[in-house]
């Protein structure tokens, strides 16, 4: 795993060796092990190494083709990487490594962009053809690793992370308002936004061709839930089990030491359960656990632990919330705001200090319908299709406008689902998504700011990509929907930035292309079966995990927000939100906010997500304040 950057120079005399130096430096977390740059007259690149797949000096990057004519930068690991060079070796192309770095040079130089048809892996690549003079830029496709640009004025900036894009001196930082509403609404920025006017991310499951005339984007992959099977339940629980093992095993091969996140729920139980069965030796497995009974499952990783008799290491989140929260903030150069972010930060320290490689169970919920909210919106449905649409469109909008300043939290959920009644289902789908209700954000949003919004409104990014799918069905749209906005916008961002800040690769068997297909092949009913979520994975993981793992309540790596709030660092949120000069003060009244935090202290109205966001929001903001506008 490691951090990629570099610049084109067609038009532009970007940087130079320095520059590509400095690029490098600023992700140094995501690849301690080596650096390199390599520098001619069309581009620039730069690479920080972890090592993990041929650990020998023949991995370091900027790495060449056999016949020196390819440069490749490279962030990531190709899963299928041995079988692919067999066939490439068979063929004539020779080898110097053991990296699959080397395979992807090879595969480019046989296949070119159809390349991307044959690799199955995360991953974040560049590749620089010298004699055609041209670049070419891929990411993985699901969005397990990113991958940022900067275009305008004739300048191409790329890099794993916005910190390296911004060593240049010439990339403006203009921020983008909408984006800003965006990030309010939910807790992160969605691709191929960024919080910069001109910086962007490479969408998962797409590419860049770039060279002296264009800038060329085409996607190359996308999840389909068009063609739905009819299998019985058994049998599609028997192929994705086998399915999911197979995956499991080829992410468990490594020169470096390898374990896995147990949080006792579901999914990463299931992965450390095939990943003992698959192993000789003890599988060396982490947990966090709060000083809080209500957000605490180590137990029940403690549990899983002793089924499968791992190497178990436990780390409680106690005062640590205070004093390192700027430090964890920093490592995300846009606002984010999913509070999760913290345990995911101290999880990936701990297993750092065991392992340099972890298997963990995310993709589990997106892929098979785990979230609450899929049962709540499916309750929804069934609701609104028995309320006539005169009463849907008018008199249920009335109703919700009586509970939507109400201090009490019933109340509060009686307008979020009164409101979501009132509207379609696409759009009842963009309210649980929420983290800002329309009132709040009217009572607190500044006038000004408003106007600069022109008319615009988050809710489109839901909507377009509910529209955009092909599935049969409503729950087939919305875990499309997820699979372009919450999954590589929050979560795998989450992840890769808490698990790079610690220099350690984190692999998801979960989220293999394979699983994610199959997964898009089952019947919705097979997914949310009865309000039971995630049927079809618990009845394949069956055959490892116990009654009382498979059905017990989702935790799904909850914080006690409001709590911290309250009480942990209660003191460093308010001077942040209110003794801070410039961020928050420039786009909300920050006498309404004060009101909502006093609320809050009180204990008459629980506006954690709501106050959390901001404070994230400040804290990102005093990093680039300096030179943001």
């Amino acid at each position: 795993m490691c951090g990629i950057a570099g610049f084109t120079r067609f038009h532009q005399t970007t940087g130079d060796i320095d520059t590509l130096k400095a690029m490098g430096n600023a992700i140094f977390h995501r690849g301690p092990d080596a650096g390199g740059e390599f520098l001619d007259d069309g581009v620039g690149l730069s690479h920080r190494r972890l090592a993990i797949i041929d650990l020998s000096p023949a991995g370091v990057q900027p790495m060449y083709s056999a016949d020196n004519n390819l440069v490749i930068v490279f962030n990531g690991e190709i899963y299928d990487f041995q079988a692919l060079r067999d066939e490439l070796a068979a063929q004539g192309y020779p080898f110097k490594s053991r990296s699959d770095t080397e395979v992807l040079l090879a595969l480019y130089q046989r296949d070119g962009e159809k390349m991307m048809d044959r690799i199955n892996g995360m991953f974040a690549f560049a590749i620089w053809d010298k004699t055609k003079q041209t670049l070419f830029l891929a990411r993985d496709r699901l969005g397990k690793k990113p991958l940022y640009y900067y275009q305008h004025d004739g300048y191409f900036v790329f890099a794993s992370e916005i910190k390296a894009i911004l060593q240049l001196p010439a990339v403006q930082r203009q921020l983008r308002p909408d984006a800003i509403y965006d990030f309010f609404t939910y807790q992160y920025i969605p691709d191929p936004k960024t919080i910069f006017q001109h910086i962007h991310k490479l969408e998962p499951g797409h590419t860049l061709f770039i060279d002296r005339q264009q800038i060329r984007k085409q996607r190359y992959w996308d999840v389909s839930f068009r063609n739905v099977q009819n299998k019985p339940a058994e049998t599609t629980a028997d192929e994705l089990l086998n399915i999911i093992e197979h995956c499991v095993k080829s992410r468990m091969v490594s020169d470096v030491p390898l374990g896995a996140f147990l949080s006792g729920g579901v999914d990463s139980s299931g992965v450390v359960g095939l990943m003992a069965r698959n192993s000789s030796q003890p599988v060396t497995t982490c947990s966090i656990g709060f000083d809080s009974e209500q957000f605490d499952e180590v137990h029940y990783a403690a549990k899983i632990a002793r089924q499968f008799n791992t190497d178990h290491h436990e780390f409680t989140v106690k005062e640590n919330v205070e004093d390192n929260l700027e430090q964890i903030a920093a490592y995300f150069d846009e606002p984010f705001a999913d509070p999760s972010l913290v345990p995911t930060y101290f999880v990936s320290k701990l297993a750092r200090q065991q392992v340099t490689v972890a298997l963990a169970g995310d993709g589990g919920d997106e892929s098979f319908a785990g979230y609450s909210k899929y049962a709540v919106d499916q309750v929804e449905n069934n609701i609104r299709r028995w309320i006539p649409t005169p009463v849907r469109k008018h008199l249920l909008p009335r109703l919700a406008s009586l509970f939507a300043l109400s201090h009490h939290t019933i109340a509060r959920k009686a307008n979020t689902l009164l409101k979501a009644l009132s509207h379609d289902p696409a759009y009842g789908f963009f309210l649980t998504n929420s983290f800002f209700s329309e009132e709040l954000w009217q009572r607190l949003v500044r006038d000004d700011f408003k106007q600069t919004l022109a008319g615009y409104h988050p809710a489109s990014v839901t909507l377009e990509h509910y529209h955009k799918a092909d599935g049969p069905d409503h729950l087939a749209r919305i875990l499309y929907t997820d699979f372009k906005t919450y999954l590589p916008g929050d979560i795998l961002v989450k992840v890769d930035r808490m698990s790079m800040a610690n220099s350690l690769e984190v692999r998801a068997p979960l989220l293999d292309y394979t699983v994610v297909e199959y997964a898009a092949s089952i019947r919705s009913d097979l997914k949310l079966h009865n309000s039971d979520k995630k049927h079809i994975l618990k009845k394949a993981f069956s055959r490892l995990l116990d009654h009382d793992t498979l059905y017990r309540k989702k935790m799904g790596f909850a914080v006690p927000l409001a709590e911290w709030l309250r009480v942990q660092i209660k003191d460093k949120a308010e001077h942040l939100l209110f003794h801070s000069s410039t961020g928050l003060c420039n786009y909300f009244k920050m006498d309404q906010v004060k009101m909502i935090w006093d609320d809050h202290q009180r204990g008459t109205r629980d506006y954690s997500s709501e106050l959390w966001s901001m404070l994230m929001f400040q804290l990102w903001h005093n990093r680039y304040a300096h030179s943001a506008a």
